[in-house]
């Protein structure tokens, strides 16, 4: 008996949820299970949009390149005095200057070069931290700065090898049962948890809760990343496929939405290589020792192999 009003009640929230979910709000899953065709047309098209993204000029293939700016000066091209070492493009591309937080950029006059698709003049340099970065090009390179503890230049090349050589990355089939609709436990405001880098940089990273849910009658845990302002929740794991099948580092998952009614879903078959799987020139975010599974998710991409 408690059972079916458990039921009913669960539905009555899901139709309830369907009538009254703002047009705004991102949608990309609901809390029900699809039939399996539309469920393997929905993967398929997740893995085009995937596909179309890791092929794009923009990029991870395309990272060619990360030089650390000093304060002060920093010289740009490929010259022997040059602080930041951009191989091909113009030989002097002009100077960064690094106050604090403020980054200026002087441009060479005499060479080739736009900031933002636009003619190069004298330009404050907004780095990805402090909003929509400045991007500073020259033929198929362009570089823009990053903030890793201290401000870097990442530089990027439309005709990389890598990107041109990309044929695509293997996946497991599609299995619907990874699919999971999990218990979903609220962190305390303002949790977070330490998060450490491939440079073994460490911040402090904010906690949205704990999801937990069974597979083979066996009970997992996963630390979700997150704030009141996200859509989904990320997450970072690693499982005992790690460094064998998939990435060594461990894998990157969002889940289908937020949490509803105290439930989760995330949907291992989304799982996804991080950066640093394509190139050397990536900073990502490593798996807390919390999120590493004892278990194996045949599920989403494997192990990425360069040609």
């Amino acid at each position: 008996m408690k059972n079916t009003a458990l039921g009913q009640s669960l539905l009555l929230s899901l139709l309830l949820m369907c009538i009254s979910i703002p047009a705004t709000m991102v949608l990309s899953d609901e809390l029900t299970t699809p039939g399996y065709e539309d469920y393997e047309a929905e993967i398929l098209d997740w893995r085009k949009r995937r596909q179309e993204r890791l092929t794009s000029t923009s990029g991870y293939l395309a990272q060619v390149g990360l030089e650390w700016l000093e304060e002060g000066l920093n010289r740009v091209g490929q010259q022997d005095a040059s602080d930041v070492r951009i191989h091909g493009g113009p030989d002097d591309w002009g100077d960064i200057i690094v106050a604090g937080e403020q980054l200026k950029f002087v441009p060479n006059p005499d060479a080739d070069i736009k900031i933002d698709g636009s003619a190069a003049t004298e330009v404050v340099l907004v780095a990805d931290n402090q909003g929509e970065p400045t991007i500073v090009s020259s033929g198929n390179l362009s570089f823009y700065v990053i903030y890793r503890a201290s401000y870097a230049v990442r530089v990027k090349n439309t005709q990389s090898p890598d990107l041109l050589a990309f044929t695509g990355v293997d996946n497991y089939q599609i299995q619907e049962s990874w699919r999971i609709i999990g218990n979903f436990i609220r962190a305390p405001e303002g949790q977070t948890i330490e998060v450490a880098n491939v440079l073994g940089q460490l911040e402090n990273s904010p906690v949205y809760g704990t999801l937990e849910f069974e597979r083979d009658g066996k009970s997992h845990k996963l630390i979700a990343l997150g704030e009141e302002s996200s859509q989904s929740l990320w997450f970072l794991f690693a499982d005992k496929t790690s460094g064998h099948e998939t990435y060594g580092a461990g894998r990157y998952l969002y889940s289908d939405g937020m949490p509803e009614n105290g439930r989760l879903v995330v949907d291992f078959n989304k799982a996804y290589n991080p950066p640093c799987a394509f190139n050397e020139f990536s900073t990502c975010p490593l798996t807390p020792q919390q999120n590493r599974l004892r278990m194996a998710v045949r599920a989403g991409e494997k192990k990425y192999h360069h040609d």
